[in-house]
């Protein structure tokens, strides 16, 4: 499972690829790990608090409504376990990841100057 969750990493982040390592580093931290045929989300809980790691959908399968479907999900699980917010930072120059999560009712709450290889990082909140 994690090897296939490592290729769609690969395919998704090629200038920064997860090792199998990285995922079962993340998986011991506490994260949660859900993947489908073509995309992967990872979140953490803390308290009353979720954080989206990183989310992924292979490019051939970009804009088709996995990634909106794995967030969704997550926050019907996030839900039953009394989180209240879920947090996520994505990059100021990743227009379309931006626009889906405005879509699903994520706001702009910050920004982290330079977090992306000298890009910033816009961090985006939604209360359940």
């Amino acid at each position: 499972m994690l090897n296939k969750i490592v290729e769609l990493h690969k395919q998704c982040f090629p200038d920064k690829p997860w090792s199998e390592s990285d995922f079962m580093e993340l998986k011991k931290s506490g994260c949660e790990i859900v993947a489908s045929e073509n995309g992967f989300i990872v979140w953490r809980v803390v308290a009353d608090q979720a954080e989206i790691i990183t989310i992924g959908v292979a490019p051939n399968a970009r804009r088709s409504g996995i990634a909106e479907s794995m967030i969704l999900l997550m926050e019907q699980e996030l839900k039953k376990q009394s989180v209240v917010n879920v947090f996520l930072e994505v990059s100021e120059a990743n227009c379309p990841a931006k626009k889906l999560y405005e879509k699903l009712g994520f706001l702009v709450v910050g920004k982290r100057p330079k977090y992306y290889d000298g890009t910033d990082a816009i961090i985006m909140s939604k209360t359940l």
